[in-house]
């Protein structure tokens, strides 16, 4: 399997406002760049959505190292929220109906294709590739 390093970010001009991701993928010496941006969202669903797009760009199943500074996604995958929703009907500990369903299930799909490690950084701090992730999202706010 291939091994991939992916960087993601979302942001969002008021929450919910204008939003927009960025990703930087790497893979040996190749690194690619993807961002967009929708008129109306929100921060996690920008964030669920730069993590998605990355993945699936991906041409074949991957070994993957997924870096974002959102806990809403890390926290899903790392606390095991994604598989007691898909075991619950897609509804939350309280009953709810999962928020951001539709980006979840993309994913969900995704991590059966690839294997994901997800890693927590802090958000807007010293990691190069978090910020111009960032960086990117932003940009894609301003293009809309």
């Amino acid at each position: 399997m291939k091994e991939v390093t992916i960087y993601t970010d979302g942001a969002c001009s008021g929450n919910p406002g204008p939003g927009g991701w960025g990703a930087v993928l790497i893979y040996g010496n190749r690194r690619k760049e993807i961002s967009g941006a929708e008129a109306s969202t929100t921060n996690n669903r920008m964030e669920l959505t730069a993590a998605v797009e990355a993945l699936g760009r991906l041409k074949e199943p991957c070994r993957v190292k997924l870096y974002s500074d959102s806990a809403y996604l890390v926290n899903g995958l790392r606390q095991g929220w994604l598989d007691k929703w898909v075991r619950n009907g897609w509804r939350t500990s309280r009953g709810r109906p999962v928020e951001n369903r539709d980006l979840w299930e993309r994913l969900h799909g995704l991590l059966n294709v690839h294997e994901v490690e997800f890693v927590k950084v802090k958000g807007h701090a010293d990691d190069e590739l978090n910020n111009h992730c960032d960086r990117l999202a932003r940009e894609a706010i301003a293009r809309l």
